[in-house]
């Protein structure tokens, strides 16, 4: 049986109490529901039907911190808040067709011209979705819009399903990235939209708990339109474990920033840190990429070290962009094992400190 929550009625006791009876569906009636943190729970789904809204609260300090063991040394931009949490849960899923709005510019001084990015703030910003260390995670048809911070960050989650839904976030808005997959397992994003002011999507492995480990494998991202200022993908970072073994197919990318980067500076070290990642086996088909920067960029900064880059795959790509692509490795980590097949672009490739690139049937068409 549902659990109907009507406008101005407890969001959260309706979530426990469909967790107490071992599980069930909460469903938002027609209308706005403004809310803080909200913790989801194993066997629960919010349903948010259409002419439903959640309507994160703009005070940011009546969101909770998300603390858990393994997590509490990681906090990206300072902030641990987040709209809507889960730690540890199986079998959760924010469905429907309705709207979660996260009240976004709020945020920040918006006070800038038209079209430069707003101002961070000092306090800090919640993101929308943070799921830590859960299982069977399913999204679906629902609108996420305008996100403070990251829209979703998954961390070290395993079958994850992203189905039809659109990431909207304000482009005068820095770190509203779309969904940032961080050391998971067996995750699928199909049928989507997302338009954002920084990263649509990520895939990231950053080392946490005890053993300083984590792994991002088995991701597939397919038939979506991508929206950037930003990246509209990006992968890894320097100092990130491992990144293995995923799909990006049947992608659309128009936007004034990069389309795929997989970028690797030394400011984004951290701490005593000269690189660790080890990032292979990517494949980038079927791909449509109209970008005002760099189409493909992957590069390592001098003085970078990492423990491998390659075994990418680019095929069937078609790319217009005003830079070319580039493949810059560094003295210390060479960019190695890499095809370009089937890929009509632009402008050539440029390439430094690369090993065992090969091309099939790429063509230069320069306007």
């Amino acid at each position: 049986m549902d659990i109907v929550v009507e406008v101005g009625r407890p969001i959260q006791a309706a979530i426990d109490a469909a967790h107490q009876r071992g599980g069930g569906r909460v469903v938002l009636a027609p209308g706005v529901h403004p809310s803080a943190t909200l913790f989801l729970a194993s066997r629960v789904e919010l349903h948010l039907p259409a002419g439903a809204v959640l309507q994160g609260v703009s005070d940011p300090w009546a969101y909770s911190d998300f603390r858990d063991p393994g997590f509490d040394d990681i906090a990206p931009e300072g902030s641990r808040k987040c709209l809507i949490a889960a730690a540890g849960a199986e079998d959760v899923a924010i469905t429907g067709g309705g709207r979660i709005d996260g009240a976004g510019p709020a945020f920040y001084d918006t006070n800038v011209p038209a079209g430069q990015w707003f101002a961070k703030p000092p306090h800090p910003r919640p993101r929308m979705v943070q799921f830590y260390n859960c299982r069977n995670v399913r999204f679906e048809g629902v609108s996420f819009v305008d996100s403070p911070g990251w829209t979703f960050w998954l961390i070290g989650c395993e079958d994850v399903f992203i189905r039809g839904i659109r990431v909207l976030g304000c482009q005068q808005m820095i770190n509203n990235d779309g969904i940032d997959i961080d050391g998971c397992r067996r995750v699928v994003v199909s049928d989507s939209v997302f338009r954002t002011g920084d990263d649509c999507l990520v895939l990231r492995a950053i080392p946490k708990g005890p053993d300083r480990q984590a792994v991002c494998e088995g991701v597939i991202v397919t038939n979506c339109v991508l929206d950037s200022r930003c990246q509209g993908i990006r992968v890894g970072c320097p100092s990130d474990d491992t990144i293995r073994n995923c799909v990006f197919s049947n992608i659309v990318f128009r936007g004034l920033g990069n389309g795929i980067n997989i970028n690797n500076p030394r400011r984004y070290l951290r701490p005593g840190c000269t690189g660790y990642l080890d990032l292979r086996d990517i494949l980038f088909t079927n791909m449509v990429i109209d970008s005002a920067e760099v189409p493909v960029w992957i590069n390592v900064e001098e003085g970078v070290r990492l423990r491998y880059l390659g075994g990418m795959t680019f095929a069937n790509l078609r790319l217009r962009s005003d830079c070319p692509c580039k493949l810059q490795g560094s003295p210390e980590t060479t960019i190695e094992d890499v095809l370009f097949s089937q890929v009509r672009c632009s402008r050539p490739i440029e390439m430094t400190r690369t090993r065992r690139v090969r091309f099939n049937e790429v063509e230069v068409q320069e306007s």
